[in-house]
């Protein structure tokens, strides 16, 4: 049985995003960024800005400049040195979008930092790739402190599977199995999940209260 973080017997490395990775990153989202132009900017366009205007070229140029300043924080997934998979996070407020969601709103933004995005390769869906990735993303988020991280994944269909095109924001079981519990949205097409990563936090600021 193939082990869940290796791909035909090959072990996965996972690294956080420097600005020396851009092109592996580049590499990773191919002519069409990812999906459809969007270059890992949905969630951070502006109040007032079109996504029409921002996905394609824009997109592109705000996430490489994002990333050469290391305003972007995130982690890729390698196998054999190539890109396989990609998870966005950082302060929840750095995606905006987040707050104008009324499904996603919080009122403790400041004290969160969101991992909205997750993009693997078509042939390596399925592998595990998602798992190291958060796995990752929350060694690096413990490493600077991070109080609370907050995912935000889309629910199975009526089968119980997930359709890839709505998933990029990771799925109900990846967040469950990493110990995050529901806050917000529990019905909804995406819920809004929590995982506490400060112990020495006092007992009130555990809690989401929007």
């Amino acid at each position: 049985m193939k082990k869940p973080t290796e791909h035909l017997g090959k072990k996965v490395k996972t690294k956080e995003l420097t600005p020396d990775l851009w092109p592996a990153l580049e590499s990773l989202f191919g002519s069409k960024g990812a999906c459809g132009g969007c270059w890992c900017q949905a969630w951070r366009i502006a109040e007032g800005e079109r996504w029409h205007d921002i996905k394609g070229a824009i997109a592109k140029e705000r996430l490489c400049q994002g990333v050469l300043s290391g305003a972007v924080h995130g982690v890729l997934a390698f196998i054999d040195e190539k890109p396989v998979g990609w998870c966005s996070f950082g302060p929840r407020d750095l995606f905006p979008r987040l707050n104008r969601a009324r499904s996603l709103k919080c009122n403790d933004s400041s004290s969160v930092w969101a991992i909205p995005c997750f993009f693997v390769s078509r042939d390596y869906r399925g592998t595990g790739i998602a798992t190291a990735l958060l796995d990752r993303a929350l060694r690096v988020m413990k490493r600077r402190n991070v109080e609370i991280a907050e995912g935000y994944p889309s629910k199975p269909d009526k089968t119980g599977r997930y359709i890839s095109s709505f998933a990029w924001t990771g799925t109900q079981s990846l967040f469950r199995k990493a110990g995050f519990t529901v806050v917000g949205n529990p019905g909804g097409s995406k819920q809004r999940v929590r995982k506490q990563l400060r112990a020495d936090l006092p007992a009130a600021t555990r809690v989401d209260c929007g």
